[in-house]
Order: structure tokens, then sequence, then C-alpha cells
């Protein structure tokens, strides 16, 4: 079973937008739905900040706190599918400043329930 860290946009969670950053993400985690390929374990659930300075340092410390290396980071649907977009930089630019940081895999989007 994978073990994985999904990133969330807490513009989106914190305004309602249809993405409560729980129950979607974590569901099709769970049943490896949509952007998963295997059934996987949440290790840890990130909400990035606006203007999403600290995504890079949150990532890490989740990944310090949880004590565990995810094989793979997931962006949200609600961040790889903004609209409006982000205005601070796009979905591949930071899946890039995740990779690069960590060397490790980002899938943009979790699941595409409506």
């Amino acid at each position: 079973m994978e073990k994985v860290i999904v990133v969330g946009c807490g513009s989106y969670m914190d305004a309602g937008y249809g993405c409560p950053g729980e129950w979607r993400c974590l569901k099709a985690a769970a049943l490896g739905d949509g952007k998963f390929d295997q059934e996987s374990q949440v290790v840890g659930f990130v909400k990035c900040e606006c203007p999403g300075r600290t995504l890079v340092p949150n990532t890490a410390m989740t990944m310090k706190l949880s004590e565990i290396k995810p094989d793979k980071i997931y962006l949200s649907s609600c961040m790889a599918n903004a609209k409006p977009d982000c205005p601070y930089s796009t979905a591949e630019e930071k899946a890039a400043m995740l990779k690069g940081k960590f060397g490790i895999e980002v899938v943009l989007g979790t699941h595409d329930y409506k």
C-alpha cells in the first residue's frame, strides 16, 4: 500500500467552494479511485495557504512529524483544477517545487467526484 501526502487548497477549503478538504480525497485514496493507482494510506494532509510560501516547509514538517516518507504527494483536485486558478502559482509550479525539494513524485489531482 502506498503512503501519500495530500495537499489541499486552503482558500477552497475555507470558503467551501465544494471542497471540504476531507472526505473526497480521503475516499479516493482509500479506494484507489481517481488519480490513485491503488488503495493508499494518507500519512499527511497539508493545507496550502495563500500565497503558498509555506507549502514546502509545511510539507517537510508533516513528513518530519509523521516520521513517514511518502511514496507520492498528491495535489488535491481543488488545487489542480481550481477555477479561477491560483493567482500566485500554477499547480505545475507547486508540483515542481515539491518534487525539487523532496525528490518525490507529485500527482496533479486526486479524484473526479462531483
